[in-house]
C-alpha cells in the first residue's frame, strides 16, 4: 500500500495506509497492555502417579489497577485453556487434567499466556520461564506375589496363601480415598456429613513388614510398580513398612512422612 500510494500520489491510498499503520500501532499498544501484570500459580494435587490422570488447578491473577484483560489463552505442555475475561485485581480459577507418562523428578517449562486481543492481526505471548518442578510417582500396578516381595522384620517370608493386614475392629471413620473398596464405605456417616466415609480397621497380624524390591520378578518398570502398589495398600492397612533395594534398607515405619520417602525413592530409581 505504501509503495502504490507513492507511485500514484492518491491521497486516498494515503488514507488507507495511515489507518492501516494506527490499526496496528493501536493493536500493539492495547495487546501488550493486556498481557501485562498478570500472575499465574499451578496447583498439583499432593500425590501424582504416571500413567494416571490428574487435575491441575490454574490460577490467573490480574494485577493491573485499572484495566482487565480478555481473551487469554492459557498454554501448558501442549493444551490450551481458553479464559475469556478477568476483571482488574480478579483472579481467574480453571481446573483440567493432565497425565505424566513416566515417573521421576520433572520440571514444567512450557507454560504461557498468549492473546489475540484487540484485532486479532497477531498472537502476542508472555512465556514464563521459572521452571515449575514435579514428582511423578511409579504407576501402582496390582500385583499378587505378596510371599516373594515381602518380608517380616525377623526376617521369615510371608507363608503361602497368607494375606498381608487383614482387618480387625473398626478403629476410626476417615474421608473416602481414591482405590478404596465399596464395602469398606460408612453409609451412615456418609449420609450425615454428604461426604463419603471409609471404615478403618484394626489390623489382625500387624508385623512390620520391608517390601524387598530385588526379589520381585519382572523388568525394573514392573518391580517399580509393584513395589508402588505393596507399600500403598500397607499405608491404607496400617501396617508397618520399610523398602529394600540392593544395599539400601529403609527400616519400617507407618506414617505418611515415610510413604513419601520410598515412593520418592522409587521414582528416582
Amino acid at each position: 500500500m505504501g509503495i502504490a500510494a507513492v507511485n500514484t500520489g492518491n491521497n486516498l491510498v494515503y488514507l488507507i495506509e495511515a489507518a492501516m499503520l494506527s490499526f496496528m500501532i493501536i493493536s500493539g499498544i492495547i495487546g501488550k497492555k493486556n498481557l501485562d501484570r498478570l500472575e499465574i500459580k499451578v496447583r498439583f494435587p499432593d500425590e501424582i502417579f504416571a500413567n494416571v490422570d490428574f487435575p491441575i488447578e490454574y490460577k490467573v491473577k490480574n494485577n493491573k489497577r485499572l484495566l482487565p484483560s480478555f481473551l487469554l489463552i492459557l498454554n501448558f505442555e501442549g493444551k490450551k485453556i481458553l479464559i475469556p475475561f478477568i476483571e482488574a485485581g480478579k483472579e481467574y480459577a480453571v481446573t483440567t487434567h493432565y497425565r505424566f507418562t513416566k515417573r521421576g523428578m520433572l520440571e514444567i517449562k512450557n507454560l504461557s499466556i498468549c492473546s489475540v486481543f484487540p484485532f486479532d492481526f497477531f498472537v502476542r505471548c508472555v512465556v514464563y520461564t521459572e521452571s515449575i518442578p514435579v514428582t511423578v510417582y511409579p504407576y501402582p500396578k496390582r500385583c499378587n506375589i505378596l510371599q516373594e516381595s515381602v518380608e517380616i522384620k525377623k526376617g521369615k517370608s510371608l507363608e503361602d496363601g497368607k494375606r498381608v493386614g487383614l482387618y480387625g475392629e473398626l478403629i476410626s471413620v476417615r474421608d473416602y480415598a481414591k482405590g478404596d473398596s465399596i464395602k469398606w464405605i460408612h453409609w451412615k456417616a456418609s449420609a450425615k456429613t454428604g461426604k463419603l466415609k471409609t471404615k478403618e480397621f484394626s489390623d489382625l497380624g500387624g508385623e512390620p513388614v520391608v517390601v524387598n524390591l530385588d526379589q520381585i520378578k519382572g523388568s525394573l518398570e514392573e518391580r517399580i510398580s509393584c513395589a508402588t502398589y505393596l507399600i500403598l495398600e500397607l499405608y491404607k492397612r496400617n501396617i508397618p513398612f520399610g523398602l529394600k533395594y540392593e544395599k539400601k534398607l529403609i527400616k519400617p515405619e507407618h506414617s505418611k512422612k515415610q510413604k513419601v520417602r520410598i515412593l520418592r525413592m522409587l521414582a528416582q530409581i
